[in-house]
């Protein structure tokens, strides 16, 4: 049965305050300061190079800041080492990109089971739940396909339910509908709209599809390294 944490209900999830980013002499993010609270849909727009997807790599533990803090489900990320900012990652992260990423050589369930199996969860409940997923999300009958025999939504809604298979408290995605189809982006935006309302999931989104960011609860606008006001 697919349940959700209390914990995600009234809570503020993430708080960046002051983060900043730069890559050799290219200062990508100049003092970035948001939060977003537990079971919100807030999405990220801007242009080309504004910084979105840094900050979304940031916010989701991919990569460090260089100055500023970041406090995840109550957590100052910034103090883990790499093996417990793993573990931090695993258990309450999931990510969904614009390319799937899934593994060719596996089927759509093994795909799913994967982040589990790192995390050391038990085989059997891992299958379990994996399979509740692929039904939740129309799968059913998809199961034992490889991704070359799935459809681009197909592989994207495969992507979503790995993302989803450790009960994560948040989910980053990342241009999640840049490789779809008008269709099946529309069925994702509805769906990242259903598991919010059915188990209050926290999405963080960058996109340039201003239907999607229109779906959300918030738009964060990134110009030129900064949150833009007004």
């Amino acid at each position: 049965m697919l349940i959700f944490d209390p914990y995600l209900i009234k809570h503020i999830m993430i708080t960046a305050s002051s983060i900043t980013k730069s890559y050799d002499d290219v200062h990508v993010l100049k003092g970035i300061d948001l939060s977003v609270d537990a079971g919100e849909i807030v999405s990220i727009v801007g242009k080309s190079g504004a910084g979105k997807s840094t900050l979304l790599h940031i916010l989701g533990t991919l990569d460090r800041v260089d100055s500023g803090s970041l406090t995840l489900m109550d957590r100052h990320v910034e103090s883990l080492n790499e093996k417990e900012l793993a573990r931090f990652r695993n258990e309450n992260i999931g990510f969904v990109f614009q390319f799937h990423h899934l593994l060719q050589e596996f089927t759509a369930l093994e795909n799913v089971c994967i982040p589990a199996y790192i995390g050391k969860k038990s085989p059997a409940q891992t299958e379990t739940r994996a399979k509740e997923l692929l039904d939740y999300l129309g799968l059913s009958d998809r199961m034992t396909h490889k991704p070359n025999q799935l459809s681009g939504g197909e592989a994207q809604r495969v992507a979503v339910a790995r993302a989803l298979i450790n009960q994560p408290s948040m989910v980053f995605a990342d241009e999640p509908t840049g490789n779809l189809d008008k269709t099946s982006s529309e069925n994702l935006h509805q769906l990242f709209s259903k598991l919010r309302d059915d188990f209050k999931y926290t999405f963080v989104i960058v996109t340039h599809n201003l239907e999607l960011a229109e779906m959300s609860d918030r738009i964060i606008t990134i110009e030129d390294g900064k949150v833009k006001q007004g």
